[in-house]
């Protein structure tokens, strides 16, 4: 009665994922569930390093390259790379290529920690040996006190953990430096050369902030204007437009003394043809932040801004009736109009000339 029925078929889950897996025998790839099922990367960073282990080595897996592949943007897919590299599913070096440049390396471990662990150890038995060829180089440089058995820790410049992956990462002239070792002469130490520095765009620093020293002459400040002919009409105008800026401009808020010394500035403008809204406008938009002294920037705009005085108007000769036609004609005197002048001064020689 309690012996379990083996052969009975397994009962399918009520809820959740059912897999129908279908026996593969070619296109595809052992991805480890380190990454598949990673709690600690986006599902974008997932995505992108199972794309990579899919790939056939030598393939290249830059930004730009998977930015064409996939409809992500650059952005993303560079984000997606720093999260692999951050949990060790990625690592990315600069190497030295052929000619004096520089190439990028790519690794993609399907195990990080077996790989972490295979560093350490390298790490661990390099510096052992690796102090012997220039000690050796520096106390005795004659060809008999320099052992050919010193330049066998010379062979391991590169700290690489799984060697046989370099020569098929990347490609032709990028695999020459790194598998090769270094050459060592008997009794003479060759320098290693060192990586190219990437020169790296450094934007100019700015130039020196000029502001005049305190003994500097100033321009002189310009007068406050004033009408021409004030009235007291013009005047109240004027100090009904100082007193009522908050209501438009609430930083203005001025004192009595600030709107009675302001007043002849303003009159000056009301003068001159200018509207109460564009008096207003002109001496109140903008303003610097924080404004600290309002009567000042006003005093300074009345003063700078202010506009042309308006054509002197042309005077109208008034209209007269002739005192002999009774036409009009234009004069600033009564008389008669140029004809009847005329008719005058014909009447009079004619008599002279009679007489």
């Amino acid at each position: 009665m309690d012996t379990q029925q083996v052969s009975a078929p397994p009962r399918a889950p009520s809820a959740g994922v059912v897999h129908i897996n279908i026996r593969l025998t070619d296109g595809y790839t052992i991805i480890s569930n380190r990454l598949s099922q990673h709690r600690g990367m986006s599902l974008l960073a997932i995505g992108v390093g199972t794309h990579i282990q899919s790939l056939p080595d030598g393939r290249r897996v830059g930004v730009k390259a998977l930015a064409a592949r996939f409809p992500e943007s650059e952005v993303r897919i560079a984000a997606a790379l720093r999260e692999l590299e951050q949990h060790g599913f990625l690592r990315r070096t600069r190497v030295r290529a052929g000619g004096g440049k520089l190439a990028t390396r790519t690794e993609s471990y399907n195990h990080p920690e077996a790989a972490a662990r295979g560093r350490k150890r390298v790490r661990a038995a390099v510096p052992v040996a690796a102090p012997v060829v220039p000690a050796v180089a520096a106390v005795a440089p004659e060809p008999e006190a320099a052992p050919v058995a010193a330049a066998e820790p010379v062979r391991v410049p590169v700290p690489e953990p799984e060697p046989v992956r370099v020569p098929v990462l990347e490609p032709g002239p990028v695999r020459v430096p790194v598998l090769e070792p270094v050459p060592v002469r008997v009794g003479v130490t060759e320098p290693v050369p060192e990586p190219v520095p990437v020169p790296v765009p450094v934007d100019p620093a700015p130039g020196p902030r000029l502001v005049p020293t305190p003994t500097a002459p100033r321009k002189p400040r310009l007068p406050l204007p004033a009408p021409q002919q004030p009235t007291e009409a013009l005047y109240a105008a004027a100090a009904d437009l100082l007193a009522g800026l908050p209501k438009t401009a609430p930083l203005f808020l001025l004192s009595e003394e600030d709107v009675r010394g302001l007043v002849p500035g303003v009159a000056a403008w009301l003068e001159r043809g200018a509207r109460p809204d564009a008096v207003r406008a002109a001496i109140t938009d903008d303003p610097p932040a924080p404004l600290r002294h309002p009567a000042k920037l006003l005093r300074h705009r009345l003063a700078t801004l202010l506009p042309p005085p308006l054509p002197a108007a042309v005077p109208v000769v008034p209209l007269q009736n002739c005192d002999d036609c009774d036409r009009a004609f234009r004069s600033s005197m009564p008389g008669c109009c140029r004809g009847c002048r005329d008719a005058r001064a014909y009447a009079d020689e004619s008599c002279l000339i009679g007489a």
